[in-house]
């Protein structure tokens, strides 16, 4: 059994970690990052400060022929008073792209969030160990990937092995921004999301920038996917739009044009597909904003409603069904000068028909069998043939 003097120590750096944009030097470790230093300073919420800093796709990933792993690190716990308990992130390890163990944080910093006021409090808590034995002899590629919902400080990377950073990769780079559905809300695992399904189907390495709640075509998120070296993009617009209640249909249009510019300006020609709403029957033909329901609350369950009215449509405000429109006239209009411009409508993801056999749980994020409907359908739409993804068109 390995002995703690036989333990080697791996830096923390951007060297062994895929999927973040930064890595921050904490008093207690590094905290990944999906954001960049200059983007995080112009982040006028809680919420998406809160979300970029959790993990969604990011994984630690190095060589090496060592058989144990330990990783300590500092999780953040999520307590929201009068909501279920949140269950603990689970980090996955893999060998040459195979699942090999799980294991999870039970104790951490907590964040105490009351979703009424918004306003929360934190308190420190313990560096966690997390162990994983009896791996596969010789030389491998191990990734671990890092919850996806839950912000983590690596503190210290042991192996009874020396490691070195991993091999350049042949497979395309695949950059997707989108909301909570896309940063993996009520899926069980990291690799469990739909878009490392999809990833994972469509043989492409994952920058994962869905943000819950924060999908918002903040000018800032768009110059860090314009700065980010990718070879594919796709954006998934319009939940978030919605169900904030952030705008108009007025400057709805111009907002999406002004997010596609900026992409524009570092990825002239890279294949670009914008994503159009999956379907959310709260939201399709009510405008927002939601809200938790507090009937459900006081049961003990999570279950979010609209409270919006459909005639405010005609002022302005935006549905799913409204939103849905006006990116599919959107997209028809630049293609018209910009063939790596493609659009997916996200009902042919998960539509009526699939609500009514596979109802989101609480009204606005898919369940684990959803999310690997999604992956299969957008790998198939968007990297199988014929896709704008697919590799005779890279």
């Amino acid at each position: 059994m390995t002995t703690r003097n036989e333990w080697i120590t791996t830096p923390i750096s951007l060297d062994i970690l895929r999927g973040a944009l930064d890595l921050e030097r904490t008093e207690r470790g590094a905290l990944p990052h999906r954001l960049p230093a200059r983007a995080r300073r112009q982040i006028p919420d809680g919420q998406l400060a809160m979300a970029e800093s959790q993990p969604s796709g990011v994984r630690l990933a190095f060589r090496s022929p060592a058989t144990a792993v330990e990783l300590d690190v500092v999780a953040t716990k999520r307590v929201y008073p009068g909501a279920p308990p949140r269950p603990d992130g689970v980090y996955e390890l893999l060998v040459d792209g195979r699942p090999e163990g799980r294991a999870v944080a039970p104790d951490g910093d907590t964040l105490t969030i009351d979703l009424a006021s918004g306003s929360a409090q934190s308190r420190p808590g313990p560096v966690e160990t997390l162990r994983f034995t009896g791996l596969p002899e010789g030389d491998k590629g191990i990734e671990i990937w890092l919850p996806h919902d839950e912000t983590t400080q690596l503190v210290a990377l042991r192996t009874d092995a020396p490691t070195r950073p991993p091999q350049p990769s042949d497979r395309p780079v695949w950059l997707h921004h989108g909301s909570s559905i896309s940063h993996g809300s009520n899926a069980e695992t990291p690799t469990g999301t739909w878009p490392a399904l999809a990833a994972a189907h469509g043989g492409a390495e994952l920058i994962n920038l869905g943000f819950g709640g924060s999908a918002l075509l903040d000018p800032f998120t768009a110059r860090a996917i314009r700065d980010t070296p990718a070879d594919l993009i796709s954006l998934k617009i319009g939940i978030n739009l919605v169900n904030a209640d952030l705008m108009r249909l007025r400057a709805f249009g111009p907002a999406v044009h002004g997010f596609l510019d900026t992409i524009r300006e570092g990825h002239p020609t890279t294949p670009l597909l914008v994503v159009s709403p999956i379907c959310c029957p709260i939201h399709e033909n009510t405008p927002g904003p939601s809200a938790p329901d507090t009937d459900a609350m006081s049961e003990g369950r999570l279950r979010f409603v609209a409270t919006g009215d459909p005639a405010e449509t005609a002022a302005g405000k935006l549905t799913l069904a409204v939103i849905r429109d006006e990116l599919a006239r959107l997209v028809a209009q630049r293609a018209a000068d910009d063939p790596h411009l493609r659009h997916l409508d996200g009902l042919g993801l998960y539509g009526e028909a699939d609500n009514a056999e596979l109802p989101l749980p609480d009204e606005l994020h898919p369940d684990p069998a959803t999310h690997r409907l999604i992956a299969r359908r957008f790998a198939d739409a968007a990297f199988g043939p014929g896709g704008p993804f697919a590799r005779r068109d890279r």
